[in-house]
């Protein structure tokens, strides 16, 4: 029979967890996801799926980082199933306003979007910001795929798998999302104000 030591040590006390590393899961799922409610859902999933999988938990690595694994993993089953409901309901990106700005290949119709270093004194809370506000104004179909693909750092033909969509499709989503981004984020971080394609 195991000491009570012992049984602390294979039992993590959630409240623990919560209390160390909610604020800085929520933030993270907030960022891919876009919606309060559903961040608040998934780490809620993440936390209940440690509880459950605790013992899993070999101690090889940081306990942190055993959480974000758990936590990637809820985000990609949110975005799996958000996709498939869209799926149902509607079709993804065939009206929304950034669509103007390319042409039929998915190819952006104006010029290259000048990049700048930024302001070293500006701190990365406030470019992680910026990112969630830029990508919350992108169609969610378009958000997802990036999200997928260059946060999650999932494969193609997964992204494809979990979006249930054609190669072509994603590269299209990913190129205009990230032409999306870009732009932005050279207005609003860079101070650009010139459209992309409209300067002198």
């Amino acid at each position: 029979m195991d000491s009570p030591s012992e049984s602390q040590k294979t039992s993590p006390d959630v409240t623990t967890w919560v209390a160390e590393y909610g604020d800085d899961l929520f933030r993270y799922a907030l960022l891919q996801l876009r919606d309060r409610h559903a961040a608040e859902e998934v780490v809620q999933e993440a936390f209940l799926g440690a509880l459950k999988n605790r013992r899993s938990f070999s101690g090889r690595g940081s306990e942190r980082a055993w959480l974000y694994s758990i936590l990637r993993n809820k985000i990609v089953d949110f975005i799996r199933a958000r996709a498939k409901d869209r799926k149902e309901h509607s079709t993804p990106d065939s009206h929304d306003s950034i669509n103007a700005s390319f042409d039929e290949l998915g190819r952006w119709k104006g010029e290259a979007i000048d990049w700048r270093l930024p302001d070293q004194s500006i701190s990365d809370r406030e470019l992680w910001a910026l990112l969630h506000d830029c990508l919350d104004r992108l169609p969610t179909g378009q958000a997802d795929a990036f999200v997928l693909s260059a946060m999650q750092d999932l494969a193609s033909d997964e992204v494809c798998d979990e979006l249930e969509i054609s190669p072509s499709n994603l590269w299209v989503r990913l190129h205009r999302a990230r032409l999306a981004l870009a732009k932005c984020i050279g207005v609003n971080w860079f101070g650009n104000s010139e459209e992309p394609g409209n300067a002198p």
